[in-house]
């Protein structure tokens, strides 16, 4: 057993430096209560972001519009190497008494990951985790801080961020998003 996890270490090992990778299983934070996907919809900026493989890019923003089946095209775009590369995918309510935890996934054949809704206004912030566990022996996160404006005030990114804390979060890797393209 303890060769098979050494094995899994070594394999994930390349992702973890352009990931946030932590020993144990995922924090558990608390969501937006009653969160209405309707008005949640539309643009939003990445402020600040923990490490993405996939973001390493510039002026990063996600749109959100609701498709007719009830599913949510999510289209995310970067601009990165001189130009705008985007990436479409779809976002779904898992469970309506918790509609603020989605499930997101950019290809048919990837399961949906976690998208939470830690806190938003839906005029001006969103906060945004995701974490997957693996064996319960360490975990991947994502968090990110979007606004509805490139360039929200200091005060608002802090409270983002001491949020992000007092759930348990580590920000130490937290970096912030160039939007002035």
């Amino acid at each position: 057993m303890s060769s098979i996890i050494l094995l899994v270490f070594v394999l994930l090992l390349p992702l973890a430096s352009s990931q946030t990778f932590h020993w144990g299983p995922c924090p558990s934070p608390q969501v937006q209560p009653n969160f209405q996907v309707e008005k949640y919809l539309g643009k939003w900026y990445e402020i600040e972001k923990l490490p993405a493989s996939f973001e390493k890019g510039t002026c990063i923003e996600a749109n959100y519009s609701l498709r007719r089946d009830g599913t949510i095209r999510v289209l995310n775009s970067q601009f990165y190497k001189e130009k705008v590369s985007t990436a479409e995918g779809t976002a779904v309510v898992r469970d309506t008494r918790e509609s603020a935890k989605l499930g997101v996934s950019f290809s048919y054949f990837t399961p949906y990951a976690p998208y939470w809704v830690l806190t938003t206004d839906y005029t001006s912030l969103s906060v945004v985790y995701s974490c997957t566990s693996f064996l319960h022996l360490f975990h991947i996160d994502y968090a990110w801080i979007l606004s509805r404006s490139p360039s929200p005030s200091a005060a608002t990114v802090l409270y983002a961020k001491e949020l992000l804390v007092r759930e348990g979060i580590d920000i130490s890797r937290m970096k912030p998003t160039v939007q002035n393209c």
